[in-house]
């Protein structure tokens, strides 16, 4: 049973937590209080084959009519959403059969340990979201050792890039948005989400995808932008603040 949350408590921890200042140039640091990882191609090496997999719950022709308009990325939890139920079933079906496959590959990002040992160190807390099933996040934390709380997969709905589960960790830690730092490998999902709760967000970008000029123009940018989660940690330690 999808975990959701109403319009009306959304509303309600938007007016809690009003969208956050960008970093100051003052030299005066940020508070921060907490670190949100995205899963898939931030904490662990990118092992899914999402072309093939859009290819097959949309066709090829529509696939490729999709990619070409949407310069970010595609979201396919949101388009499949939109469709007949019996549809929906057969689409979340195929989506799940390929990241079934993508869980016999399983490996953590290199640096990922480390940062997150890092963070234990100055008593930051860690929580995750991720557009995974939640046997992934599971897999993740008994086969890796490392634990994050909380973690929201997919389950909780509305998912990424929606702020809604970013804004829950908030509430749940009782802190405001802008002492937390979204980390992911997307613009689309993870800075999106990030962006639009409040929180500062941090790019993981390890080809120089987005340095291409067709993402100059896009709606929501990074505060931060690293090659390696073995980078984050300075980042964060230049930015930010880590007192209690």
């Amino acid at each position: 049973m999808p975990l959701l949350v109403s319009n009306s408590a959304k509303a309600f921890i938007l007016s809690a937590f009003p969208h956050s200042k960008r970093m100051s140039h003052t030299g005066v640091k940020t508070r921060l209080r907490g670190v949100v990882f995205d899963m898939d191609g931030t904490l662990t090496v990118p092992v899914i084959d999402f072309p093939a997999m859009y290819r097959a719950v949309l066709g090829d022709e529509e696939y490729r009519r999709m990619k070409a308009e949407s310069r970010s990325g595609i979201d396919i939890l949101g388009h499949v959403e939109a469709w007949p139920p019996h549809e929906q079933r057969k689409a979340f079906d195929t989506i799940a059969e390929y990241e079934r496959q993508g869980l016999d590959r399983l490996q953590i990002m290199p640096g990922a340990a480390e940062l997150c040992a890092l963070l234990d160190s100055k008593k930051l807390r860690r929580g995750l979201i991720t557009r995974n099933m939640k046997s992934a996040v599971d897999l993740f934390h008994e086969r890796f050792g490392i634990t994050f709380s909380p973690a929201l997969s997919r389950e909780f709905r509305p998912y990424k890039p929606d702020p809604a589960p970013l804004l829950h960790i908030c509430s749940l830690w009782e802190v405001q948005p802008n002492e937390v730092i979204m980390i992911g490998d997307s613009l689309k999902d993870d800075v999106a989400c990030g962006r639009q709760a409040g929180a500062f967000t941090c790019l993981l970008d390890q080809t120089g995808i987005y340095d291409s000029p067709e993402y100059a123009d896009v709606e929501f940018k990074p505060d931060f932008k690293v090659t390696s989660l073995a980078e984050v940690y300075s980042v964060l330690n230049v930015n930010f603040d880590f007192s209690p």
